[in-house]
């Protein structure tokens, strides 16, 4: 008499190797989603800048009641802007883990600081 299915042995086999993937397979997701965060919040602050500087452009200067506006929906950056509206300065707020990736993309891309969109409006 000739069975066929599964001993329990090998159910088992199967199940510990099933865990030890997910063991590992799970902290690697979650990094990659704290990364994903870190980056969208650095590509935000890029396109902030972009639209100031275009808004500064239309305009001959920024307001300064933009001035303090949170760049992250968890606050990693903090916009600043001089009296004239010409200069913006960016800095690094927040602690959290994405927020110190978030600044490291935004410090290697150049995008922390002093921007100065200077000049004057044109005027005819």
């Amino acid at each position: 008499m000739k069975r066929s299915g599964f001993t329990m042995v090998e159910l088992i086999f199967v199940i510990v190797i099933l865990g030890i993937l997910a063991a590992v397979a799970i902290p690697r997701l979650a990094a990659t989603r704290d990364d994903a965060k870190a980056t969208k919040a650095s590509m935000n602050l890029a396109t902030f800048i972009s639209d100031i500087g275009a808004y500064y452009t239309s305009h001959g200067s920024a307001t300064a009641s933009n001035s303090g506006v949170s760049l992250a929906s968890d606050g990693c950056f903090t916009s600043t802007f001089s009296s004239n509206g010409a200069l913006l300065t960016i800095a690094s707020s927040g602690t959290t883990v994405d927020c110190t990736i978030a600044h490291s993309i935004a410090s290697k891309a150049g995008n922390l600081g002093l921007k100065d969109f200077g000049g004057s409006s044109i005027t005819y």
